[in-house]
């Protein structure tokens, strides 16, 4: 491999722990920030979000040449926007040099023999540039605090290879985020300004992250202190969102050993959930089931011992109406504040801050979230009363469930009929059905790869609970019936801590 010649100022692709490569510009490191130390290494600033990172010489690839390769390779809103905020950065400093070259014309003009100065790489006012246009003049400097400044990346590279090892393997790997070397506002901006508010004919909300992290990772957030109960699938990649858009966060986990890479990277550890809620303004809650849910309000050190009044709590756990009746209850009773707040998504989605959030309940707190629904989701949706969210939830993932049964019975069918699946897949994605949901887990179905992104439990879950709704309002649901029957067979196979796709081998067993 050629050695890479770089300087401050040159334009890059950098790969960053797990996330694809992306165009930056070596910058100059803050001044208390150390260089790792081993191999050689660049402080890079990456466009389009808030990141910088050191990144060892061969992660780094020069901008121009490998630009059309990496436009190929990459594909997604967010790199276009990065890609994008490049083209501007070099647009303005093109202008900055025809300045500078009209400038010194005019004096040489007027008599003056005044050499033209070489044009400055690095310009504070070219900040902009690296967040698709925002500005930070009205943010307040601030010294960090070392846990927020850096953290050490882990996670397998996927994706693109570079000739090099994983990030993971280099133990003084840090990763800084302006985001957290900066005070959180001491008080959010009006609601108005910062999203879009939509009024819809049935009475419900739906607000849209203006500058969410699904839009250009830059968001405000708030000052209020958040908590954080359960870091499976879900809630792991929601706290990694708020860490990095600048939240107080701190957590709890069942099984404590997961908090630790989130303490790593800034958060706060809380011993019980009602601790966690005693120290913070706003809790959410992220876990598996009804009977999870509930035995975190109701148990033992539960939630429901440190509510007090003004305290809020959100539950964010796909659970039955009934059951958000009972904690809604329980926690007003106490003087706290409730909204559910159920996700609609992936293990995926999550990660990259693109869930969508379904609200019921108290609407103040619903706005007193919004910096964070910006952080882990692309838009969210206010439904009224508490159990209205519960009930949209379970009919969304009942539609999922059904129709990824119908996918893998569909698969089956034409292996059993001698046709080919992956052609069934082509002209299946070609068609009015096509989808990232169809073309994902069918290739996962026809690769082996049953990782969970989803779990078939709870899926198969979720379902149950819908089923169970629709007796309630003596609706029938005979496709969630028969989907539910076949996830129960998967489920009897001990695929129940696969992905939802794993509902494929129902058939063929």
């Amino acid at each position: 491999m050629a050695t890479v010649h770089l300087r401050i100022g040159d334009l890059v692709w950098g790969k960053l722990g797990r996330y694809p490569p992306w165009p930056g510009k070596v910058v100059s490191p803050p001044k208390d920030l150390k260089k790792p130390r081993g191999k050689k290494c660049f402080f890079v600033k990456f466009f389009g979000t808030e990141d910088h990172a050191w990144i060892k010489v061969e992660q780094l690839k020069p901008y121009h040449p490998h630009k059309e390769e990496m436009i190929k390779i990459n594909k997604g809103k967010r790199f276009q926007q990065a890609v994008d905020a490049v083209e501007e950065y070099l647009k303005k400093a093109k202008g900055k040099e025809q300045a500078h070259a009209s400038d010194d014309k005019n004096k040489t003009d007027k008599g003056r023999k005044t050499a033209a100065k070489p044009m400055k790489i690095i310009e504070e006012d070219d900040e902009d540039a690296f967040k698709g246009g925002s500005s930070d003049k009205d943010q307040t400097d601030s010294d960090p605090e070392p846990s927020s400044v850096q953290r050490v990346m882990a996670g397998t590279v996927a994706g693109f290879k570079w000739e090099s090892s994983p990030v993971k393997d280099d133990p003084h790997f840090h990763h800084f985020l302006l985001s957290q070397s900066e005070k959180p506002a001491s008080s959010m901006e009006p609601i108005s300004k910062r999203l879009k508010i939509v009024e819809e004919d049935h009475g419900s909300t739906s607000i849209q992250a203006a500058d969410s992290t699904a839009v250009n990772g830059s968001i405000t957030p708030t000052d209020k202190r958040i908590g954080f109960l359960g870091l499976g699938l879900m809630g792991s990649g929601i706290v990694s969102n708020l860490l990095k858009m600048g939240h107080v966060v701190t957590v709890w986990n069942r099984t404590a050993e997961k908090c630790d890479l989130f303490i790593q990277e800034g958060a706060r550890l809380g011993r019980t959930p009602a601790e966690v809620v005693s120290m913070c303004d706003i809790t959410f809650s992220c876990v598996s089931d009804p009977k999870a849910a509930r035995d975190l309000v109701l148990g033992p050190s539960g939630v429901l011992q440190g509510i007090r009044p003004g305290k809020c709590y959100v539950e964010m756990s796909t659970v039955d109406p009934e059951t958000i009746t009972e904690l809604s209850q329980v926690i007003t009773s106490r003087g706290g504040r409730f909204l559910e707040a159920p996700v609609s998504g992936s293990q995926q989605l999550s990660n990259d801050g693109m869930l969508v959030i379904v609200a019921a309940g108290d609407r103040s707190v619903y706005e007193d979230c919004s910096s964070c629904f910006q952080a882990m989701g692309k838009t969210s949706f206010f439904l009224g009363e508490a159990g209205n969210a519960a009930r949209m939830m379970l009919i969304l993932n009942m539609v999922q469930g059904s129709f990824m049964a119908t996918i893998a019975e569909g698969l089956t069918l034409a292996q059993a009929t001698g046709q080919s699946q992956q052609t069934f897949l082509d002209i299946l994605c070609q068609g009015q059905m096509a989808s990232t949901f169809v073309d994902q887990k069918c290739q996962n179905i026809l690769q082996g790869n049953f990782k969970p992104d989803y779990y078939l439990k709870h899926i198969q879950k979720d379902l149950r609970l819908a089923i169970s709704m629709g007796d309630s309002a003596n609706h029938p649901t005979p496709m969630a019936a028969a989907a539910n029957e076949v996830y129960k067979r998967a489920k009897a196979l001990d695929q129940s801590d696969n992905d939802m796709s794993a509902v494929y081998r129902a058939y063929i067993h």
